[in-house]
C-alpha cells in the first residue's frame, strides 16, 4: 500500500496561503508554481486553522482528478470558500457544483437546448457583434479596452443568444460586475462584511429577472436559448425557475468574465510579442486558431477549481482520503514543463497545445469552449485587420484574485490616426 505523503517542516505550499501572494506580479506567482511542480507529489497548502488543501499543480495531476469525478467531487462547491448551505438553498446549485446523475441530467437539458440552428445563429451573430464593436471603437476612440471592447462582446453575444430584452442589458452588466468583482480577492474585514451582501443581491436580482423572462417564454416561446431551456423535454424535464436562474448566473459570470479576460490578455500578449503579432497578421486564417488557444493557455482565465475527495485514491505517492480538499491549479498545469516546452513563451504555432484552459476533461469540461474560441477569433480578426492598428499601453490592472486571472482595466491606443 502506498503511504500518504508526509509534511516535512514548513509546508512548501504555504506561500499560496499568504494573503499577499495573489497580489504579487504574475512572474512571482508562476515561479512559485514551478517550485511546487518540482515537488515529489501533491503539495499541502494550509488554510487558517483548518486542514487546508492539497494542490494539484502538474498537468497530469489536474487531468487525472478532472476525469475521476466519483473520486474528486465538485460538491459541495468548486470555489474557495465553498458556497454556504443557505446560499445554495436560496439560489440553487450551479451546474459546476453538481456531480453524478444530477449534473448529467442538467447538462443533458442544456446541451439539448443548444441546437445546430441556435449555434449557427449564434456564430453569425458573433461576427456581426465583433464588427459593430470595432466600428464603435474606431468612431469613438476610447482608451480603456475592457469596458469598450472585451466586456461588450461576450455580454452582447450571450444576451442575444439567451433572448434578453435590450432594456435589461445595462442592469445585467452592472449586476455581473457586482457579483464577480471580489471573487477570490483578499479584502479587509469591513469589506468582507459588506461586499458579500452586494454580490448576493446582484445575483438575486439577475435570477429574478431571468425567471420572469422564463415564465413569459413558457407561455410564448421564441427562437432563443431561454425558450429552448424552459420548453425542453429531456426525460420529461425542462429547467425550472431556480435552475434557469442558476444557469444564467453561471453563463453570465463565467462566460462573460472568462472570455473578456482572455481577450484582454490576448491584446497585451500580441503587443508584448510583435513577432507573433506579425506572424498572425501574415495569414490570419492560418494562424488564428493556434493564437487563440495560446492566449488561453498563457493567460489561463480560471486559475483554480476546488474538489472534495469522495473515495480513497493514490496519486503520485499520496493517498487521498474521503473528506480531503483538493485544488486543481490550471494556471500551473498550463505552464508544466513536461508538457509545454519553454512554457512561459508565447508561441502561436505551439503544437500540440493540450492546454487546460477549459478544464481538464471529464464531465465538467466547459460547455462554452467552442463559442469562446469563435468570439475571440472574430474579435481579433476585426481588431487586427482594420488599417489602424491597436496596441495595449502599459500593464493590465489585475484584480489579484486567487480564482480567476481578472483584468480590471487596460489602456490601449491606435498606432495610426
Amino acid at each position: 500500500m502506498t503511504l500518504p505523503a508526509q509534511r516535512h517542516g514548513t509546508d512548501p505550499g504555504r506561500e499560496l496561503a499568504e494573503p499577499g501572494f495573489w497580489q504579487q506580479p504574475p512572474a512571482h506567482r508562476l515561479a512559485a508554481f514551478a517550485r511546487l511542480r518540482a515537488a515529489e507529489g501533491p503539495v499541502h497548502v494550509p488554510e487558517g486553522s483548518g486542514p487546508g488543501h492539497w494542490a494539484l499543480v502538474r498537468h497530469a495531476q489536474v487531468q487525472e482528478a478532472s476525469r475521476l469525478p466519483k473520486v474528486f467531487a465538485s460538491a459541495p462547491g468548486v470555489t474557495t470558500p465553498e458556497p454556504a448551505r443557505w446560499v445554495r438553498a436560496l439560489f440553487g446549485d450551479s451546474m459546476v457544483n453538481l456531480d453524478g446523475p444530477d449534473h448529467a441530467q442538467l447538462r443533458k437539458i442544456v446541451q439539448r437546448a443548444f441546437t445546430p440552428r441556435l449555434l449557427a445563429a449564434a456564430e453569425a451573430d458573433i461576427h456581426a457583434v465583433a464588427a459593430r464593436i470595432v466600428d464603435d471603437v474606431l468612431a469613438g476612440r476610447p482608451d480603456e479596452f475592457v469596458s469598450a471592447v472585451a466586456s461588450r462582446l461576450p455580454l452582447e453575444v450571450i444576451c442575444n443568444m439567451m433572448g434578453i430584452p435590450e432594456h435589461y442589458r445595462a442592469e445585467i452588466a452592472d449586476r455581473v460586475n457586482h457579483a464577480s468583482e471580489n471573487i477570490g480577492v483578499e479584502r479587509g474585514l469591513a469589506s468582507r462584511l459588506r461586499m458579500p451582501g452586494r454580490g448576493l443581491r446582484a445575483l438575486a436580482r439577475m435570477q429574478r429577472m431571468v425567471a420572469g423572462i422564463g415564465r413569459e417564454r413558457r407561455k410564448n416561446p421564441t427562437d432563443d436559448l431561454i425558450s429552448a431551456l424552459v420548453c425542453a423535454n429531456v426525460d420529461g424535464q425542462a429547467l425550472g425557475a431556480r435552475q434557469l436562474g442558476a444557469f444564467f448566473s453561471l453563463l453570465m459570470v463565467a462566460g462573460v468574465e472568462t472570455t473578456r479576460n482572455a481577450i484582454t490578455h490576448g491584446l497585451t500578449l500580441l503587443t508584448d510579442h510583435p513577432d507573433q503579432r506579425d506572424l498572425l497578421l501574415s495569414d490570419f486564417e492560418a494562424y488564428a486558431d493556434g493564437a487563440v488557444d495560446e492566449m488561453i493557455r498563457h493567460s489561463t482565465p480560471i486559475i483554480q477549481f476546488r474538489r472534495t475527495v469522495a473515495a480513497e485514491h493514490t496519486m503520485d505517492g499520496h493517498l487521498f482520503r474521503p473528506g480531503d480538499k483538493v485544488v486543481l491549479y490550471y494556471a500551473s498545469a498550463n505552464r508544466d514543463e513536461a508538457v509545454f516546452p519553454d512554457p512561459d513563451a508565447f508561441v502561436i504555432t505551439r503544437s500540440p497545445n493540450p492546454h487546460l484552459g477549459f478544464g481538464g476533461g471529464g464531465p465538467h469540461f466547459c460547455l462554452g469552449a467552442h463559442l469562446a474560441r469563435v468570439e475571440m477569433k472574430a474579435l481579433f480578426r476585426e481588431l487586427l485587420t482594420r488599417p489602424v492598428g491597436l496596441r495595449a499601453v502599459g500593464l493590465p490592472d489585475l484584480a489579484g484574485s486567487n480564482f480567476d486571472n481578472r483584468v480590471r482595466s487596460l489602456r490601449f491606443a491606435f498606432e495610426r490616426p
